[in-house]
């Protein structure tokens, strides 16, 4: 390696603090960002980055590993024999053979596309599941493969442009759910190219809901890649919705549900960056937004209805760090049903990681329990959840431990 060159913290034996710097500088921190984020202060990151402090509690690491987001605790603490994912799963068994549908290059027309009609209907059905099976991943990772390899062979066989535009949309919504099983897996550059060749599919078919839907997903794609990525994420969020803006007062109800989903993912990034103001005025924006829709409508991609907004509340101030805010927000959240169970399980995280602000870690366990119950799929790849729950094993309280560490093993954190 040359003596200039930044060294990698997954291969050399490098102190925490030097693995702190290198994970901040990666993710486009400063010193006094992460200090922030972290309750902390910029001299005191720095205090640890060079040594001057050692290495904090379990509490703070976890944080810490939170905010920069590692794939492995081990990525940050360097303790290489017990290994943690945390904001990346450990791999579905059903990942190779998506994976594998998504990089084929197929040409010719050795694989006869089924009608337009059939598609959609499977499509529907396949939605259907992630939101309403406990084991959504497997439900969907069984059925993405061959939806991959027909819908675009519906786009190589189309004969007309109206036909391909309407196959590109297809296409372009199966991308979409192709990304939901996508995220969390062990495989960054595979995300990327479903949420590219999402947004490709979308823009050839010139259907204001299905490039509002890749937009959507790629805004997330951008904002969970980390504080440098945030801009990346608002260009595509805000072109977006000054493409949609003049088609709403005719739009659909799904066309109007993309664009207030849209509207609070700029609130959702204003947040994440503690722009307080901005991130209530996106959330105020999208509530207008939703209430225009029927009372029992709910867009079957982003789950954005009236019901979610409350749901979105929560998130907004569990971002901007507002405990008390968090749990008023969870309170009046909870008198409406959210239809989908992996939405209804990451609502429940959301609620724990407000419980666990607002100095609740009994509370947040048992909000845990209740996620782990709608969708255990959702919550296994939860990093938010799974550094609540590793914190909580090393309570002072002996009952709180216990619970905690029964749901480490529910997560596959503890052995058995």
């Amino acid at each position: 390696m040359p003596s200039d060159a930044t060294p990698d913290p997954y291969a050399d034996p490098l102190a925490f603090g030097q693995r702190l710097q290198i994970l901040r500088t990666r993710r486009g921190l400063t010193r006094e960002q992460l200090g922030g984020l972290a309750g902390r202060s910029g001299s005191w990151v720095k205090g640890v980055e060079t040594g001057r402090l050692k290495t904090p509690k379990l509490e703070i690491v976890l944080r810490l590993a939170e905010i920069l987001r590692v794939r492995d605790l081990s990525d940050l603490t360097g303790n290489q024999s017990v290994h943690v994912d945390l904001f990346t799963g450990p791999g579905h068994p059903r990942l190779p053979a998506v994976k594998a549908a998504v990089d084929a290059f197929p040409l010719g027309a050795r694989r006869e596309a089924p009608p337009a009609a059939h598609l959609r209907a499977r499509l529907a059905r396949a939605w259907s599941a992630r939101h309403e099976a406990p084991n959504h991943r497997d439900v969907v990772g069984a059925l993405l493969p061959d939806l991959i390899r027909d819908a675009q062979a519906a786009v190589r066989q189309a004969e007309s442009s109206a036909d391909r535009r309407a196959a590109h949309a297809i296409l372009a919504e199966v991308y979409s759910l192709s990304q939901f099983f996508v995220a969390y897996q062990p495989d960054a550059a595979l995300l990327w190219r479903v949420a590219e060749r999402g947004l490709i599919a979308a823009q050839e078919s010139e259907d204001p809901h299905a490039i509002g839907v890749a937009a959507w997903l790629a805004a997330q794609a951008h904002r969970d890649s980390g504080p440098a990525h945030f801009d990346a994420a608002d260009a595509v969020t805000m072109d977006v919705l000054r493409f949609l803006d003049p088609q709403l007062p005719d739009a659909t109800d799904d066309v109007r549900a993309i664009a207030g989903a849209l509207q609070f993912e700029a609130g959702y990034t204003a947040a994440r960056r503690g722009e307080t103001g901005t991130a209530w005025a996106w959330w105020d924006k999208a509530e207008k937004t939703a209430k225009k829709l029927p009372a029992d409508y709910y867009h079957p991609v982003t789950s954005f209805s009236r019901a979610i907004m409350g749901a979105h509340a929560v998130t907004v101030a569990v971002e901007l760090h507002q405990g008390g805010e968090s749990v008023r927000q969870a309170a009046k959240a909870d008198k409406a049903v959210i239809k989908s169970r992996p939405r209804r399980a990451r609502h429940r995280i959301e609620e724990a990681r407000g419980y666990q602000l607002d100095g609740q870690p009994d509370v947040a366990l048992a909000t845990l329990d209740k996620a782990h119950e709608a969708a255990p799929e959702t919550i296994k790849y939860n990093g938010y959840a799974k550094r609540i729950v590793l914190e909580e094993t090393e309570a002072k309280s002996e009952p709180r431990r216990r619970r905690a560490s029964e749901l480490a093993v529910k997560l596959g954190l503890l052995a058995a």
